[in-house]
């Protein structure tokens, strides 16, 4: 049965660069959003996403929020503020991208506000909505240790940003979302490398209730590896982002040996768009006013932090 465009829910997309095009693209494709429009300081650029996703450009966002009840805004992580803000002082349901903003104290305002307002806020951490992460939380009870590692090749379009809060910060999220207790210590190293941004970091977080977790990021790699491992008692989990599979070991007892043999098996993940079910979510919470999976204040802990990692790098090696 259709939808009629009285009930949709009215959306727009401040920031139409090479992901918020995405997101115009996907709102224009889902039943239940009538994507109203655009906005973009590249003009040309906001005229050719909206020709693509068949809605209007608008100059200012202000224009546009006062025509939706819900926005994406992705622009670069310093404007957050700048940008988010107003809408939630309006009342505006917002889709924010990773990281909730450059500083803590922005971050708790953004959260602030949109309490404050009754607004919906929602941070882009798309990791969350991977198939695999998803299939991985479901294995998960107790876990001692964690090992993340997210390398790949140099992309320039990151330049203005280091590799914690590009990479590294999509694990320090899911590793938070694993583990029920408080960060007790965090240390961590890093370097630059092709920018004047750390490039290649490495962290350990160890948690109150013992659980500890290795955390590296590269963005200057030659191999592309993005792999999550957890140990914990009686079972081994590996997750390969990459090739959606998740390899569990376990034992299990054999009649008449005198220990437990070690049982593997490797569970085939259906590839799904993590980014598609994420706007998807925003909308039927949006919809149903329920809280989403990662609220605000999810996003601000991952942004303190990824904030403590990079204050632990920068203790151990001063950049310029």
């Amino acid at each position: 049965m259709s939808i009629s465009r009285a009930s949709r829910l009215r959306v727009g997309v401040i920031g139409v660069g090479y992901l918020g095009r995405f997101h115009a693209l996907i709102y224009s494709r889902l039943a239940a959003v009538e994507l109203v429009g655009v906005v973009d300081t590249d003009l040309a650029r906001a005229h050719a996403v909206a020709r693509e996703a068949g809605c209007a450009v608008y100059e200012h966002a202000a224009d546009l929020m006062a025509e939706v009840a819900a926005v994406s805004v992705v622009v670069p992580t310093t404007a957050h503020l700048a940008v988010a803000a107003p809408a939630l002082t309006r009342g505006i349901h917002v889709l924010l991208e990773k990281p909730i903003a450059s500083t803590a104290a922005e971050g708790a305002e953004l959260v602030r506000l949109a309490a404050a307002h009754g607004a919906l806020l929602q941070i882009g951490h798309v990791e969350r909505f991977n198939a695999g992460v998803l299939a991985l939380a479901q294995q998960i009870d107790s876990p001692l240790y964690i090992e993340a590692q997210r390398m790949g090749s140099f992309v320039e379009r990151a330049t203005d940003v280091d590799v914690v809060s590009d990479l590294m910060i999509h694990d320090l999220d899911i590793i938070l979302s694993l583990v029920p207790a408080e960060i007790s210590s965090i240390a961590a190293v890093g370097a630059a490398v092709l920018t004047s941004h750390v490039d290649i970091a490495n962290a350990r977080l160890e948690f109150a209730n013992g659980t500890v977790a290795n955390v590296v990021a590269s963005r200057v790699s030659d191999h592309t590896t993005r792999r999550i491992r957890v140990f914990q008692p009686q079972r081994y989990l590996s997750l390969d982002f990459v090739a959606q599979t998740l390899d569990i070991a376990a034992p299990q007892m054999v009649a008449g040996a005198p220990r437990p043999d070690i049982q593997r098996q490797r569970l085939q993940i259906e590839p799904i768009k993590p980014l598609d079910l994420e706007l998807a979510e925003f909308v039927r919470c949006v919809q149903t006013q329920q809280q989403p999976l990662v609220d605000g204040r999810t996003g601000l802990k991952a942004l303190e932090v990824a904030l403590e990692v990079q204050a632990r790098i920068a203790a151990t090696v001063p950049l310029d």
